[in-house]
């Protein structure tokens, strides 16, 4: 039987390939909302981060976030990607 491929994504804070089960999808949508994609199949610009609280705190810090997606990230999307990270 034919192995199934497996996804690799970068985490655009720590710069590792991971599979991209273990990442998190931040995208900035077509309307500049930006939002944690779970599905991550919305529609818009993607950056991955790994599933960490101090990868999000790293990112947070050096604005990594709002420099691959171009737009400015308030403190209530940090919190809501917080609390899926920490499910």
């Amino acid at each position: 039987m034919k192995n199934k491929k497996i996804p690799m994504r970068s985490c655009v804070v720590t710069k590792e390939k991971l599979p991209k089960g273990e990442l998190l999808r931040i995208v900035r949508t077509p309307e500049g909302k930006v939002m944690a994609d779970i599905t991550g199949k919305l529609n818009g610009k993607g950056a991955y981060i790994k599933k960490d609280i101090t990868v999000l705190e790293k990112a947070k810090k050096s604005k990594i976030l709002e420099r691959t997606l171009e737009t400015e990230i308030s403190e209530e999307v940090y919190e809501e990607i917080s609390k899926i990270i920490n499910k």
